[in-house]
């Protein structure tokens, strides 16, 4: 689970990350990151709409999203804001995959 500081909470937030942040795409994922350059920690956000399924199969996925994100954190820059889009495919994707996936962004974008 991801502690309060590493959460994106406001709509403008989530926003400016999206249209300013530098935009990597998956197969399951699409991942936005911007660097602030403040000294604060880095802040994860999850945008899972309903195209990719029932609220029992969105909030697996958040879940998941989550617990990959709580893991990478200490390889993520600080100040940096990150906000990762769930695809409809990755309602049917393993977690393994999705972990690939995601880290491999995170990696490239968010080090």
């Amino acid at each position: 689970m991801l502690a309060r500081p590493h959460r994106i909470t406001r709509g403008a937030d989530y926003k400016a990350v999206v249209r300013r942040g530098v935009r990597g795409a998956g197969a399951h994922t699409v991942t936005y990151v911007t660097h602030t350059g403040d000294d604060r920690p880095a802040r994860f956000g999850f945008i899972v709409s309903k195209q990719v399924g029932t609220a029992v199969v969105r909030n697996t996925i958040r879940r998941r999203l989550k617990a990959i994100c709580a893991e990478a954190l200490p390889s993520v820059r600080v100040g940096a804001d990150v906000v990762i889009r769930a695809l409809p495919s990755s309602a049917g994707t393993d977690f393994q995959a999705l972990r690939a996936e995601v880290r491999r962004s995170l990696e490239k974008k968010a080090s």
